[in-house]
C-alpha cells in the first residue's frame, strides 16, 4: 500500500468546523453552534479537505483523527512567549503577534466588506467582523509556527463608535453593524443644535454631537427594528461597539464589557463621573440594561474559549484605535501629538488626568485607563485625506504609482497661486461642516500639474495644522513634535507638515503602532514586558522630517487657504447648523 500523502496544518477554525463534521451535525448547525456564516462553514470545510486529502466525511473523519493523534496531548500551561493583538478596523481584520522583544513577528489580514443601502448609509455584517477577526488570529499563530498555548495574553483595538444590538440569549445581531462614518442620524443630530440641547450634551460628554456617535445609531435601531424596544425593555437586548461584540464572542458570550476608551465616543458616557450618564439615556430614550458593563483599559476581561481558541487565552487590553495610536506612537505625556494619515487625518493630543474642553469644537475623549487612573486626550478630523489622494492620482492624473505625485510635488517651488480645499467628505474639526465641498481657485495659464498637486497636499497639511495649532491652545501645551503614522503618511505630506507647523515630524520605522499599542497595553496587565518604560528600543523613529530653513511661501499658502476655507464655511453652512462654541473652559 502507497504511504498516505503528508497533511498540510489546519487552521484552528478548521479543526472547530472538522469536529463538529465528524460528529455527524449539519453545516446549518455548525455554523449556528459557532457564530459563523454558512458560507464560511463551506469555505472552511472545502480547505479542510483539500488539506487532508479527503473526499468524503468517513475519510475526513479518519484523516482528521489520526492527525490528532500524532500532534498529541496539547500541553496544559501557557508558554508565554507572544502577546497577540487583534485589529478591526472598518475595510479589514487583523492579528499581529508580538514577541519579548517587541519584535512584529507574524500578521494575518482578511478584507472586511460593508454595504451602502441608502445614499449616506454604511453597515457591516456583525458575523463577518467576528468570523474574519478569528480567522486571522488562528493564521497569525500558524504562520509563526506556535501554538495558541504560546499566546501569553490578548489585546484588541477597534474602529470606534460603530454600533451592533444583537439576543442576549441566542448572541444574533437584530439589524447590521452602523458604521461611524454612517449619516442616516444627520436629522436627529442637527435637531439637537435647533433645540439648544447641544452644549448640554458636549459638557456631559466632552463630545460635539455629530453622526459618529453611537447614541444617535443606538436609538434608530430601537425605532426602526420591529420589537427591538419591547427586547430592550425584557433585557434581552445587548449593546456593544466592536470592542464589546468581539469579547462577548471570544469567552462564548460570557462577558458584556467595554473599556472607557471605547464607552467615551458613544455620546451616553459623562467624562467627569466616569459612568454611563442616567439623564443623557432618558434624553436618547434608551434602557441602561442594553449598556455593557465600562472596565479600565487595561485589566482581566475574562479568557478566550472555543471556538476561537483551545487555549484560555487571557484578554488583558481593550483600546479604541486611534487612542491605541496615540498609544503605540509614545504620546505619554501632556503636549504629544499624533496624526494618522488613513481614510481621514485623525489627530491627538494627550493632555493628563484631567479633561480639557475645547474652546475650538474639538472632541474631548479618554485615552486610556490604567488602573482606574483615565488619562484624556483631544481629538479632531480632517475627512478627506484618502479621497484626496485618490482623486489626485486616478480622476485628475491618471498616475499609477502613489510616488508620481511627490516628483510633480517636488517639480515647482510653491504652489503658484493656487489653492485648494480638501472636502471632498465635508470639513471636519475644527468647522464641523458636512455639506461642504472641495474647490479649487487661483488658476491660470500658467498653472501647471505640479502646482495642482502642491496646493492639494499644502491644503490637507494645513487642515491637519490648524487642528493641531487649537489643541496647544486649548492646552497651554506648545508640542515638541508631531508624530506620525498610517498608510497615507507619505515623504511630502510629512514635510508640508513639518513646514507649516515649523515642528519637526516623527515617522515611526514600526508600522503597526496601533497594534502595538493594544498589545503593549494588554501585557501591563500580566507583566510580559517588565519595563515601566516599555517603547525604548520596540517602536524606532524611521525619519524626522525637519521644517525646512525658508517657511515664507508655505506660511503664505496656509494663510490663503484658511481664509478661503472660512470664507467658504460661512457661506454653505445653515445658521442653525453652526455648533455653539465654548467662550469659556468649563
Amino acid at each position: 500500500m502507497a504511504p498516505e500523502k503528508k497533511s498540510a496544518a489546519l487552521t484552528q477554525r478548521e479543526q472547530a468546523v472538522l469536529h463538529h463534521v465528524c460528529a455527524g451535525e449539519s453545516r446549518q448547525k455548525i455554523a449556528a453552534k459557532l457564530g459563523i456564516s454558512l458560507g464560511t462553514v463551506s469555505v472552511h470545510v472545502k480547505h479542510a479537505y483539500r488539506k487532508l486529502g479527503a473526499h468524503s466525511r468517513q475519510e475526513a473523519r479518519r484523516l482528521f483523527l489520526a492527525q490528532r493523534a500524532a500532534v498529541g496531548p496539547r500541553p496544559r500551561a501557557f508558554r508565554q512567549q507572544v502577546m497577540l493583538a487583534l485589529d478591526q478596523g472598518f475595510s479589514r481584520s487583523r492579528a499581529l503577534m508580538f514577541d519579548h522583544a517587541g519584535r512584529l513577528i507574524a500578521l494575518a489580514e482578511k478584507p472586511v466588506s460593508h454595504a451602502v443601502p441608502r445614499a449616506g448609509w454604511v453597515e457591516q455584517d456583525p458575523m463577518e467582523l467576528w468570523a474574519t477577526q478569528a480567522g486571522v488570529a488562528a493564521e497569525a499563530v500558524a504562520s509563526a509556527g506556535l501554538e495558541p498555548y504560546d499566546i501569553a495574553a490578548l489585546g484588541i483595538t477597534n474602529q470606534r463608535e460603530t454600533t451592533l444590538l444583537w439576543h442576549r440569549e441566542t448572541g444574533r445581531p437584530i439589524y447590521p453593524a452602523i458604521v461611524w462614518s454612517d449619516l442616516r442620524t444627520r436629522a436627529r443630530c442637527d435637531a439637537l443644535f435647533a433645540d439648544g440641547r447641544a452644549e448640554w450634551v458636549r459638557q456631559k460628554t466632552g463630545l460635539l454631537p455629530t453622526t459618529f456617535a453611537s447614541a444617535f445609531k443606538i436609538a434608530w435601531i430601537l425605532d426602526h427594528v420591529p420589537n427591538a424596544r419591547r427586547l430592550a425593555a425584557a433585557g434581552k437586548l445587548c449593546f456593544g461597539t466592536v470592542d464589546t461584540w468581539l469579547v462577548w464572542n471570544c469567552t462564548g458570550r460570557a462577558l458584556h464589557v467595554t473599556d472607557a476608551s471605547n464607552a467615551s465616543r458613544t455620546l451616553l458616557y459623562n467624562i467627569d463621573r466616569r459612568q454611563w450618564d442616567p439623564e443623557l439615556l432618558r434624553f436618547f430614550n434608551i434602557p441602561a440594561s442594553i449598556l455593557p458593563r465600562i472596565c479600565s483599559s487595561a485589566g482581566a476581561f475574562g479568557q478566550t474559549v472555543p471556538p476561537f481558541s483551545p487555549a484560555a487565552v487571557p484578554i488583558t487590553g481593550i483600546l479604541g484605535d486611534q487612542q491605541a495610536s496615540l498609544l503605540g506612537l509614545q504620546c505619554l505625556k501632556p503636549g504629544m501629538v499624533k496624526s494618522s494619515y488613513g481614510t481621514g487625518c485623525f489627530t491627538m493630543m494627550t493632555v493628563g488626568p484631567k479633561p480639557i474642553r475645547s474652546r475650538a469644537d474639538l472632541f474631548t475623549t479618554v485615552a486610556w485607563e490604567i488602573k482606574g487612573r483615565p488619562t484624556y486626550a483631544l481629538e479632531g478630523c480632517v475627512f478627506s485625506c484618502a479621497s484626496t489622494l485618490r482623486w489626485l492620482r486616478e480622476t485628475l492624473f491618471e498616475l499609477h504609482a502613489p510616488v508620481a505625485l511627490d516628483a510633480l510635488f517636488a517639480s515647482v517651488p510653491d504652489s503658484g497661486g493656487v489653492t485648494f480645499l480638501p472636502a471632498f467628505e465635508g470639513l471636519g474639526a475644527p468647522l464641523w461642516q458636512p455639506d461642504a465641498r472641495a474647490s479649487l481657485s487661483g488658476l491660470s495659464l500658467s498653472t501647471t500639474r505640479g502646482h495642482l498637486v502642491r496646493a492639494a497636499l499644502e491644503g490637507l497639511s494645513h487642515q491637519v495644522q490648524e487642528v493641531v495649532q487649537r489643541m496647544a491652545a486649548d492646552a497651554g501645551i506648545t508640542p515638541a513634535d508631531i508624530r506620525l503614522d498610517g498608510r497615507n503618511a507619505q515623504d511630502t505630506l510629512a514635510q508640508c507638515l513639518a513646514d507649516l507647523s515649523r515642528l519637526p515630524v516623527l515617522r515611526f520605522c514600526g508600522r503597526e503602532p496601533r497594534a502595538f499599542g493594544a498589545a503593549w497595553l494588554a501585557a501591563q496587565t500580566i507583566g510580559f514586558w517588565a519595563s515601566a518604560r516599555p517603547f525604548d528600543d520596540k517602536m524606532p523613529v524611521e525619519r524626522v522630517f525637519q521644517p525646512s530653513p525658508s517657511p515664507a511661501a508655505d506660511t503664505a499658502a496656509g494663510t490663503q487657504i484658511l481664509t478661503h476655507q472660512t470664507h467658504q464655511t460661512t457661506e454653505c453652512r445653515a445658521p442653525e447648523r453652526r455648533p455653539h462654541r465654548i467662550s469659556g473652559p468649563l
